[in-house]
């Protein structure tokens, strides 16, 4: 399929694509012609960077990640990656726990005070 396929199918821009291209993120497809022909392979990819991106993953934290055996991207490792990210998200959820639990403690210390100390200033 041709590069405004392959972006109608990923929501990415022509621009953002050929960027991801440059970049290394996706091999240089095949052209038929003038045009870039890009395979599911390539889709695959281009759809894990938008999810990647969603997470907070930086393109050149993903660069370093996505490599290329035959002409194919290692999945095992971007799927090793991927659990690293996991993992990293399951950390700042705990964080984002123990802030929570310290805002209701303070809620609650609110809810304690007398009401009406709050309507004599």
């Amino acid at each position: 399929m041709y590069i405004g396929e392959a972006a109608k199918q990923t929501g990415l821009s022509v621009k953002a694509i050929r960027l991801y291209e440059e970049m290394g993120l996706i091999d240089s497809p095949p052209r038929r012609g003038r045009y870039r022909v890009y395979r599911p392979s390539d889709l695959e990819l281009l759809k894990l960077i938008v999810e990647a991106k969603k997470l907070g993953v930086k393109l050149n934290e993903l660069k370093s990640v996505i490599l290329f055996r035959d002409g194919e991207p290692d999945w095992q490792k971007i799927g090793e990656f991927l659990l690293q990210v996991k993992a990293r998200l399951l950390q700042e959820q705990d964080v984002l726990n123990q802030k929570l639990a310290s805002v209701d403690l303070c809620l609650s210390s609110l809810n304690q005070c007398p009401q009406s100390s709050a309507n004599h200033s």
